[in-house]
């Protein structure tokens, strides 16, 4: 599943090549979408924002619209200029939004909806996310007491869940918990308030580092990057994806195991973290 700051970086790009251009042409392979755009055409329509909120991306159009779409595992957003070729092929296709300039395809998006003001109200992932790690006035003190409630999880899986903090994947999961030498599999209810506040905190300083563009200019989004170490690609991670190798601090071999009802698998050193 995509990392909160791919989602950031995603929102930002397509915001950037999109926002204040008018929709020239729509095309859906999901029947609902298409049916509110035959009712009700897009085109014309002026976009007017794109923004991130935890996993989910939401355009805004000027009729009072909004796109949701959530990318769950494989589900990616481009940028392309118009008549540039997609680098993924047809097939994946589930959404175009084209301007005169630049096209944004959505490929194999497994969740996409219409809303409108009063169905982005009641939208129930939307309207029980939890403080976004992103946020710039991110809540620390109602994430802890999100943690709190579900004291009898284990931390691993209590991180990756959007109701508690948002934007928080799989890799910063294990990466983060390793950085603060918590157990992943500690239950919440054993670790202190200061060891939250500092998981949270770890979590928001690589989230939003990995966020930082020093380009500011127009860039195509066909991935992402994660960065807790060093520049050398082969260095970047710490634990995640390292089963069986060395732990970079102490040399004990890294260990894998799925957790949590979606069995998504964690990576730590038992040496290393040994607290929680």
């Amino acid at each position: 599943m995509p990392e909160g700051d791919t989602i950031f970086r995603a929102a930002r790009t397509l915001h950037r090549a999109l926002a204040g251009h008018p929709v020239v042409r729509f095309e859906s392979v999901f029947p609902a979408l298409t049916r509110v755009h035959d009712d009700h055409p897009l085109t014309g329509q002026t976009i007017e924002s794109v923004t991130a909120a935890g996993k989910h991306l939401l355009m805004r159009f000027s009729g009072g619209r909004v796109l949701r779409t959530h990318m769950r595992m494989n589900g990616s957003w481009h940028i392309y200029r118009r008549g540039e070729p997609w680098q993924r092929p047809r097939r994946d296709m589930r959404i175009v939004v084209a301007t005169d300039t630049f096209e944004a395809v959505g490929f194999n998006v497994p969740v996409a909806e219409f809303l409108d003001a009063r169905g982005m109200a009641r939208q129930e992932d939307l309207r029980q996310m939890g403080p976004e790690l992103l946020a710039d006035d991110f809540d620390e003190d109602d994430a802890v007491r999100r943690f709190r409630e579900r004291g009898d999880r284990e931390i691993g899986d209590a991180l990756l869940n959007q109701r508690i903090v948002a934007g928080a994947g799989n890799v910063y999961k294990s990466e983060v918990l390793f950085l603060c030498r918590v157990n992943p599999f500690a239950r919440v209810a054993t670790i202190d308030d200061d060891a939250l506040r500092r998981i949270v905190g770890t979590a928001r300083k690589y989230l939003r580092a990995n966020v930082t563009d020093p380009r500011g200019g127009i860039v195509t989004y066909t991935g992402y990057r994660r960065t807790t170490r060093r520049a050398d690609p082969g260095e970047r991670l710490y634990v995640y994806g390292r089963a069986r190798q060395p732990c970079r601090r102490c040399g004990t071999r890294i260990r894998v195991k799925a957790q949590g009802p979606h069995a998504r698998l964690t990576y730590w050193c038992p040496a290393c973290q040994n607290t929680g």
